[in-house]
């Protein structure tokens, strides 16, 4: 392995060793991000939400078990790079198919090990995400690098990670309801879960009213996806449309341009929400379910105060988790109960959508 560098934007320095692949011109740039994780980095690391960003890993082996083509999350990896404090030399799984730096050289993405995870950790948890760079370039040219990078506010990465085309995912059972599901990033596990429900069009986050519509679909799900909601006008403008027309499931970044179709407000978190054990309350029951979550944008509930009822809150910050349209078939999470990584507490929340296109009846638009 080389020697390598991380800097970030405020001049902090971390010396480690370069994995996976060559960044180009010794360079590799986003918003570095940490996840606390104890397993599924092949999940995490394809997860499309991690668009932009440079992810941290806080356990401090990974690449233990390899990985397989059935963990994918989506067909590329779209984050900016990858650090570990130490990556295992050797893997050994029954389901491996695959070294974790083989799958980086793979698909081209840059790594850095050796890394302080818990310095590193701490520095964000008190400072907030910010930009950085690592690589094989010398320390100035990664500051200027790191002080060049814009983060992921203020901008559209939904456009980078959203299929270009509708296609289908046929059901996999017997249900012969349609669904008409938003890509803002869709993660492959929730593909899974939603076929289980009936067959599944998958569209393009660009898509109209009128064209989702057109497809008389049962539900309308609304993914998961990277980057600042605020930037992502154009679904808001759809969402608005769709509203009390047919049934609506939202999660992650699906929650949150719900939560703006319906006139309300979203904010970034000062280190965002990305783990496998973060602590939700159901409201109307008062159970706790841990939950896999992957998000650095919030939606404001008191600018929502009328029009949605709070169903989850996070017990860590006690931000919003979840919510109820009032005076309409719709429902999200900021959440992921699909897990993938993560605990399956929260996968009743796909048998309320499935009850939810049940009681709303016919077809949309029919």
């Amino acid at each position: 392995m080389r020697d390598a560098r991380l800097v970030l934007a405020d001049g902090s320095v971390f010396d480690g060793e370069l994995i996976g692949a060559d960044p180009v011109n010794g360079v590799a740039a986003g918003e570095v991000v940490f996840n606390t994780v104890m397993s599924g980095y092949q999940e995490v690391i394809t997860d499309p939400s991690y668009a932009g960003q440079i992810i941290s890993f806080t356990y401090p082996h990974i690449g233990n078990y390899g990985v397989n083509d059935h963990d994918f999350e989506s067909v590329r990896p779209f984050c900016r790079g990858v650090i570990v404090r130490e990556m295992a030399r050797r893997h050994s799984n029954q389901r491996a198919q695959d070294s974790l730096d083989a799958m980086l050289h793979r698909f081209g993405v840059s790594g850095i090990a050796g890394v302080d995870t818990r310095r590193l950790t701490r520095l964000l948890r008190d400072t907030g995400a910010m930009p950085g760079a690592f690589g094989t370039a010398g320390e100035a040219a990664l500051h200027a690098a790191a002080s060049a990078e814009k983060g992921t506010d203020g901008v559209d990465l939904v456009a980078q990670v959203t299929t270009p085309e509708t296609y289908t995912v046929p059901a996999s059972g017997p249900s012969p309801r349609r669904i008409v599901a938003f890509d803002f990033g869709i993660k492959t596990t929730i593909l899974r879960h939603l076929s289980g429900l009936g067959t599944v069009v998958v569209v393009p986050a660009s898509t109209s009213g009128a064209d989702v519509l057109a497809l008389q679909p049962d539900g309308v799900f609304l993914s998961n996806g990277p980057g600042d909601p605020a930037m992502v006008g154009y679904a808001v403008h759809t969402i608005a449309e769709l509203l009390g027309q047919v049934p609506i499931f939202g999660i992650c970044l699906g929650h949150q341009l719900l939560s703006r179709a319906l006139g309300g407000l979203t904010f970034k978190l000062p280190f965002g929400h990305h783990g496998g054990n973060h602590p939700v309350r159901h409201e109307a029951t008062g159970h706790v379910e841990i939950t896999s979550q992957n998000h650095n944008f919030c939606v404001d509930p008191a600018s929502l105060e009328g029009k949605v009822e709070v169903t989850h809150l996070n017990l860590n910050d006690l931000t919003n988790e979840g919510m109820r349209v009032l005076g309409a078939p719709a429902f999200s999470v900021q959440y992921h109960p699909e897990a993938g990584p993560g605990p399956h507490d929260s996968r009743y929340l796909f048998q309320m959508f499935d009850d939810l296109m049940v009681q709303h009846g016919s077809k949309a638009g029919a």
